[in-house]
């Protein structure tokens, strides 16, 4: 009873909309994490404890295979209007350029465009073909999650350092260890927003420009919506975001907000879907979650049917929430066979159940709440 109360507590204040609608948002699509099953075999050999965490266990950058077997899936069912689920893919458009980091001696960063990271000999060049497809075919809807999913300073600083366990992982080709993996790792390095020190606002701007401009060029349509890398951001830049052309902020209903650099943070508790923040971008926050990867045990498809049967009996949208990690084998291939097998199961439940049920990516349901009455922050 507890826990249902609190799941209606999501819905309880979330704009109506009085259609059955899912949105499935998955994060960090694009982004590098381990570069291979030998480097992770190495990791462990060296102390570092990569088995411990489910995004450096499983999580890498999607090849080909990933791709297409999640468009299958994708491609099982359809809707009311005949329309296949899409996946609202949120998308970091780089990923650190560690050899010229390295030829710099450290001192400045560089970046990659994310599909420049698949031409690398340890990857698969003919992603980009299956982005494109997705795209054309409907299945996969790219929307902004961040320049990288990197707090550039903060790991820069750390690398610099040559005995430093970061360094150790720069050497390996990955920046994505945590404290879990190796208590040498400060936290974590992928809060690409965790400051709210003026003189960091202002780079954050820059790089948000910089990321979206580049969203625009390689997809040929602006991002109306973003979601921060661990949910974390400060309000300050909310104002550059709309300027940009930004119009919804994908999340929780709980917002981190650095007060500092990265050490301490407020929270706030009430970014219901359909509220405007004061910057006017309207929050679309996640009531359903799926990630079998994560936790392996728990009976994810069970919980995601009673989360949306709760949606629905509010008559608010669905906004589930699936990273990226759940459907990537190139490190251990039952990872994403489970996950798709499960993930399967979910939505021919969802269609069976709800006949009348209708998909769409966070963008088109933003558009569609902004028609009705807006409820100010």
């Amino acid at each position: 009873m507890i826990k249902t109360l609190s799941r209606s507590f999501v819905n309880l204040l979330t704009k109506r909309v009085g259609r059955k609608i899912v949105v499935i948002e998955s994060d960090d699509w694009g982004t590098i994490r381990m570069p291979s099953k030998v480097v992770y075999d190495y990791f462990l050999k060296k102390g570092f404890r990569v088995d411990k965490d489910p995004y450096c266990k499983f999580d890498a950058l999607e090849c080909s295979t990933d791709l297409s077997n999640l468009f299958d899936v994708l491609q099982s069912v359809r809707d009311k209007n005949g329309r296949h689920p899409v996946i609202t893919a949120n998308t970091i458009l780089a990923n650190p350029n560690f050899e010229r980091i390295k030829e710099g001696n450290f001192s400045e960063y560089h970046y990659e465009p994310f599909f420049n990271s698949y031409l690398r000999p340890t990857y698969d060049n003919k992603t980009p073909e299956l982005w494109k497809q997705g795209m054309d075919a409907g299945l996969f809807r790219p929307q902004f999650h961040g320049r990288e999913h990197l707090y550039v300073k903060k790991w820069l600083n750390s690398i610099s350092k040559a005995d430093s366990a970061a360094r150790f992982s720069f050497d390996l080709g990955t920046f994505g260890l945590t404290s879990v993996v190796h208590k040498g790792i400060p936290d974590n390095f992928m809060g690409a927003f965790n400051s709210g020190l003026n003189r960091d606002i202002v780079e954050f701007k820059e790089i948000l420009t910089d990321g979206l401009n580049m969203f625009n060029i390689l997809f040929g349509y602006k991002s109306k919506s973003f979601i921060a890398t661990t949910y974390t951001w400060h309000p300050l830049i909310e104002n550059h975001l709309a300027i940009n052309g930004v119009e919804y902020l994908q999340g929780m209903i709980h917002q981190r907000i650095p007060i500092d650099d990265d050490s301490n943070f407020a929270f706030k508790k009430s970014n219901f879907t359909g509220w405007y923040s004061k910057a006017k971008l309207m929050y679309l926050s996640r009531n359903s979650f799926f990630e079998p990867s994560q936790t392996p045990t728990f009976d994810w498809v069970s919980d995601c049917l009673k989360r949306i049967e709760l949606a629905f009996f509010w008559n608010v949208p669905v906004i589930l929430s699936t990273h990226r990690l759940n459907f990537i084998g190139s490190i251990f291939p039952y990872n994403s066979a489970n996950s798709l097998n499960l993930f399967k199961n979910l939505l021919k439940r969802i269609v069976s159940i709800y006949p009348d049920v209708e998909f769409m990516s966070s963008d088109e349901l933003g558009e569609l709440m902004k028609k009705g009455y807006e409820i100010k922050d």
